[in-house]
């Protein structure tokens, strides 16, 4: 009668000698090659996660995306909120002081773009067409001596470009939706998010906290806390960035007579909130109405004018203000711009940047255990201060 122990023993001694072949095996690999294999398998699980993170986000994009909008806007409003409760203001005061004054701003500044547009809008739609026509005269009398076959060629190729990248841009990966009913659920959502975040910011966050590890939770909230100080931060520049490039580009348009300064002025606001791209892009706009409907020198000046604020804003505002604010490098800056662009639209180049000064910030914390030396922000500066603090004198 066979023993027992028998078969157990043979698999431990197999699973030993299978071991034993292994360690050789692995010992007579090259080092780099081990530690080359180390990083790519770990380096596969931590895409495998991102992948995973990314489609769920896309899954939840009507959530989202309002939820990333009303943080954003929360931060943007957070140094007079703040400073609206330091003086004793009561909270829901100051809500109702900070949401309706954000909105009367944003629709002041519609309402002006809509009025100069309205005012002006038959004129420079005579000149456009006109300035296209010779143009078009242009190139075919001209020394290229192009056929009107050719031109109509080259027009319907160039339109066909501009709908695939409009279309690029405005269907990416995380667009709230493509209806006016997707738009306005995801506007509704967002305000009553931010609502949610400025009343009762203290509460959410301690119900967030206990969902990690006790142990886990003073490291979580330490970097958070740290995380949420350089969105503010962020805000907060690149609303000054975006205020300055407004008012330099609006203004050289109205000083040179370039129409719709105002709504120039305008879109050059709205889309500096995307750094570098943004201003770009809209400047852009600002030559081309310059060159159709006052020529090319009147455009060349309006192209010095939109170069001469993007170079205040690439090597003095962005390297003091924004440098010091995100902490991430103008390179890195452009880089996660595209990307977020890339992987997600519209929607992507606009929380990229802060996205990135967030996980930079945080990971900087956890890598330094900051909260173990009892490093903490102040209190004044948080989106879960539910009592407002006077400062304290630190000399």
């Amino acid at each position: 009668m066979s023993d027992p122990d028998e078969k157990p023993r043979g698999s431990f001694l197999d699973a030993l000698r299978m071991r034993t072949i292994s360690t050789e095996v692995g010992g007579a690999m090259p080092r780099g090659l081990r530690v080359a294999t180390a990083y790519a398998w770990r380096f596969l699980v931590i895409a495998a996660a991102v992948g995973v993170a990314i489609w769920i986000i896309m899954q939840l994009k009507m959530l989202v995306i309002p939820l990333l909008i009303a943080i954003l806007v929360a931060a943007l409003v957070w140094p007079g909120f703040t400073w609206m409760l330091r003086r004793h203001v009561p909270r829901w005061i100051a809500i109702i002081i900070a949401v309706l004054g954000t909105l009367a701003i944003i629709t002041g500044l519609l309402w002006l773009a809509i009025w100069q547009i309205t005012q002006q809008w038959a004129s420079v739609r005579d000149r456009t067409v006109d300035a296209i026509v010779q143009f078009r005269d242009y190139l075919i009398d001209g020394p290229l001596h192009l056929t009107s076959e050719q031109i109509d060629e080259l027009l319907v190729q160039g339109f066909d470009l501009l709908r695939q990248q409009a279309e690029l841009l405005w269907s990416g990966a995380l667009a709230i939706g493509s209806t006016v009913g997707h738009v306005a659920t995801g506007l509704l959502l967002a305000v009553f998010i931010l609502l949610c975040v400025l009343a009762d910011g203290g509460g959410i966050w301690r119900w967030t906290t206990r969902l990690f590890p006790k142990a886990a939770r003073p490291g979580v909230d330490g970097a958070a806390r740290a995380g949420w100080i350089t969105v503010v931060n962020y805000a907060r520049t690149q609303l000054l960035v975006a205020t300055i490039d407004a008012i330099g580009i609006g203004l050289g348009a109205f000083l040179l007579g370039v129409p719709l300064a105002i709504p120039v002025a305008v879109l050059v606001f709205l889309g500096a909130f995307i750094p570098f791209v943004g201003a770009v892009l809209t400047g852009a706009i600002a030559v081309f109405l310059a060159l159709v409907y006052n020529g090319p020198w009147i455009a060349l000046w309006m192209l010095v004018v939109v170069l001469a604020v993007q170079q205040i804003e690439g090597h003095v505002l962005q390297p003091l203000l924004m440098g010091a604010a995100v902490k991430v490098h103008p390179l890195a800056v452009v880089l996660v711009v595209a990307g977020g662009a890339m992987i997600a639209g519209i929607p992507g180049a606009l929380f990229a940047v802060p996205l990135a000064a967030f996980v930079n910030v945080v990971a900087v914390y956890l890598s330094r255990r900051a909260w173990e030396t009892g490093e903490r922000p102040d209190p004044d500066d948080l989106i879960w201060s539910t009592v407002p603090r006077p400062r304290r004198n630190r000399a």
